[in-house]
């Protein structure tokens, strides 16, 4: 997701994203545990979209 598409949604619909990437980050690190991963590069990236996520929410509470 883009920095543009992220900040067109409002504070519910990124906090229940978070939620649903974090959701996906558990998965994805316990099929690494298990040796089924095939995509590691995926990891990183729902890093960076949580991130991105929450540096636009404390944006607009300042």
């Amino acid at each position: 997701m883009k920095a543009a598409e992220i900040r067109k949604l409002d504070t519910t619909e990124l906090e229940a994203k978070i939620a649903e990437l974090k959701a996906e980050l558990f998965n994805l690190r316990f099929q690494l545990a298990v040796g089924q991963l095939e995509n590691t590069a995926r990891i990183n990236k729902v890093r960076k979209t949580i991130a991105q996520m929450k540096t636009i929410i404390s944006e607009r509470n300042e």
